[in-house]
């Protein structure tokens, strides 16, 4: 899979690489990631329709936004794969668009940004891809227009320069492995990993009392806490939008102090 991520006030000179780049990629044999937003998010579903395409969105699975994409929504839904983590009829806010660009960066082998200002929700999807050693990618654009300040900076932070579809295929190839047929496995139990609201509330207020202001490694945090990763990052992504967090480079996080 690779995601395509982007401002939502894209510009037709974005939208239409944008739209080349998906049918060369699905052509490829790669799955579209995207989040179900207005512009690039939606010519890329439509897009890659044919050859597959992953919807992520921050609310209930019955809940279309924006509204105007009820119609990709439909078709989506009927030929695609439609994600949510929300309870159903849980209306998308703020908060829940981090936790949506969370999983958009887990399922990608690569992350491509196209058109994002300096601060906006593709370069959080970004952050996120390059914790989990995915490949992150932009598309450079206009020193002039601020739609295209986010990409240029990551380029110049070390993210791939991208062109076309080759240099993304080029890029993820290093992490594509070799598909193996599972193996028949008869009579074996899946650990069970639900949590809780409740969970995710508690762990939360044990991590901001332990954490100061020295940076912390999340790896060393789960083993502290002795819960699933899920639940630990979930209350870090909380703790994060609440502004009581501040994540690191090299996957740390420390407590942010009001002076």
């Amino acid at each position: 899979m690779i995601a395509l991520v982007e401002a939502r006030n894209a510009s037709i000179n974005a939208i239409r690489p944008a739209e080349t780049l998906v049918r060369e990629l699905g052509e490829a044999g790669y799955v579209i990631v995207s989040g179900m937003a207005r512009g690039i998010d939606a010519a890329a579903h439509c897009g890659a329709m044919a050859t597959g395409t992953v919807g992520v969105i921050a609310g209930g699975i019955d809940i279309i936004y924006p509204p105007e994409n009820r119609t990709l929504f439909q078709q989506i839904v009927d030929e695609a794969l439609l994600l949510a983590e929300m309870r159903p009829g849980t209306a998308p806010t703020t908060r829940h668009f981090p936790t949506r660009n969370r999983i958009i960066a887990s399922l990608a082998l690569g992350v491509v940004v196209i058109e994002a200002a300096v601060k906006s929700g593709p370069l959080i999807t970004a952050r996120e891809a390059g914790e989990r050693g995915s490949e992150v990618m932009a598309i450079p654009g206009s020193p002039l227009d601020p739609r295209s300040n986010g990409c240029n900076r990551l380029i110049r932070d070390g993210a791939t320069f991208v062109q076309n579809a080759a240099d993304i295929i080029d890029a993820v190839g290093q992490h594509r492995t070799v598909e193996v047929p599972p193996k028949k496995t008869i009579g074996i139990k899946m650990p069970q990993t639900t949590f809780t609201d409740a969970d995710i509330s508690k762990c939360r207020e044990i991590i901001i009392s332990g954490l100061g202001g020295e940076p912390v490694n999340v790896e060393g945090l789960i083993a502290w806490r002795g819960q699933p990763s899920a639940v630990v990052w979930a209350a870090i992504l909380e703790l994060e939008l609440a502004g009581q967090l501040t994540r690191h480079y090299g996957n740390r996080v420390s407590r942010q102090f009001e002076f």
